[in-house]
């Protein structure tokens, strides 16, 4: 009776076992072409998608498409920067003219100011022809309360400074009369005229014509009859050489 031994797992197969794989291995390439051992092996895994890895995939660009990136990237920055420059300078002019206009019109508030301020003869080159408190029989209170200006009929009358027309009309002995409230607080009356051409409340300014000279009222000829007084009355007159001169006219 023959005995055979059992094959445990860790017992390499016998002889026979391994020739007889061997000789099914070569019957099987025999008849498929292909080893069994090599057939039976899995397939190589197909390569994963990019979106499987998480990777991201490089692109690669040529030199001239990277040149052209970095041309039109010049070309921005140098339009805004041309931008900037544009609005800066549109600004600095916009600033400029408004300091211009300002300096124009200080220029001008200034220059009106001047003017309001500044004082002129009544008549313009003409003369004193009687002084400030002359004495004698022709005037009331025994002086004159004024001085007269050399004037023919028609001479335009201007007012001395700026003021107010508080009087325009008949004021007895000095004819038609203008008497005017002036910037400094004084009055200033201008009598005989011809014709008037202010109404009360008006505002005149320096050199502004007012009348024309004449021979109205109490005189023995055309003149005009001029008064600087501290009221709008008869009776509170100062010497009007004296205020004119310091309001800067020469008489």
């Amino acid at each position: 009776m023959a005995f055979t031994r059992a094959t445990g797992k860790h017992r390499r197969p016998s002889r026979t076992h391994r020739t007889t794989v061997r000789a099914a291995s070569v019957a099987a390439f025999a008849t498929t072409g292909v080893v069994g051992t090599l057939a039976s092996a899995p397939a190589f895994a197909a390569e994963p998608a990019p979106e499987q890895t998480g990777l991201t995939p490089v692109v690669a660009i040529g030199d001239s498409v990277a040149e052209k990136i970095d041309a039109q990237a010049v070309a921005q920055r140098q339009a805004a920067a041309e931008t900037l420059a544009e609005e800066t300078a549109r600004a600095k002019a916009a600033a400029q003219a408004e300091a211009a206009r300002e300096a124009q019109a200080r220029a001008a508030r200034e220059a009106e100011r001047k003017r309001l301020n500044t004082f002129v003869a009544p008549v313009a080159n003409s003369y004193v022809s009687t002084g400030y408190k002359t004495g004698g029989s022709l005037w009331s209170s025994g002086a004159h309360t004024g001085i007269d200006f050399h004037a023919s009929t028609g001479t335009s009358v201007h007012a001395v400074g700026s003021g107010t027309v508080v009087e325009a009309g008949w004021g007895g002995s000095y004819g038609n009369q203008v008497v005017i409230r002036m910037a400094d607080g004084m009055y200033t009356m201008y009598g005989h005229l011809s014709s008037i051409g202010v109404s009360v409340g008006q505002k005149v300014t320096p050199g502004q014509q007012i009348g024309l000279s004449g021979a109205t009222g109490n005189v023995t000829g055309p003149h005009l009859h001029f008064e600087a007084r501290t009221t709008a009355e008869y009776g509170s007159d100062v010497d009007p050489v004296t205020y004119l001169r310091k309001h800067g006219v020469n008489v």
